[in-house]
């Protein structure tokens, strides 16, 4: 799983970097101070997060409860601070549907 994470999340990096128009973004980024919550990518400025989800077809950790709990109480903290955040499988990075998405967020006037 965390294999197939990986090749998601380097997939999406390097569709960022071929449309080479886009913000700068940061990948790991803590957005919480006083937790060690990361997310996959951010765009700092913009206050936009990108979650790559992992393992969605074989019951990852991240499909269990505790864990499913954990990632709620992560967004809800996000959007109440402020800040976007786009959650996508395998198909929407495959297919550059998570691109699109981004691309029109970031091109949303504030």
């Amino acid at each position: 799983m965390k294999k197939d994470k990986k090749y998601l999340e380097n997939m999406f990096a390097w569709q960022i970097r071929v449309l080479g128009k886009l913000p700068l973004m940061e990948s790991q980024y803590q957005f919480n101070p006083d937790r060690r919550w990361r997310a996959d990518f951010a765009f700092v400025e913009e206050k936009i997060l990108v979650e790559i989800e992992g393992g969605i077809w074989i019951n990852g950790g991240h499909n269990r409860g505790a864990r499913m709990i954990e990632d709620m109480n992560r967004q809800n903290w996000a959007v109440l601070h402020g800040w976007r955040c786009f959650r996508f499988a395998d198909k929407h990075v495959k297919s550059g549907e998570a691109i699109t998405i981004v691309e029109s967020a970031l091109n949303q006037k504030s």
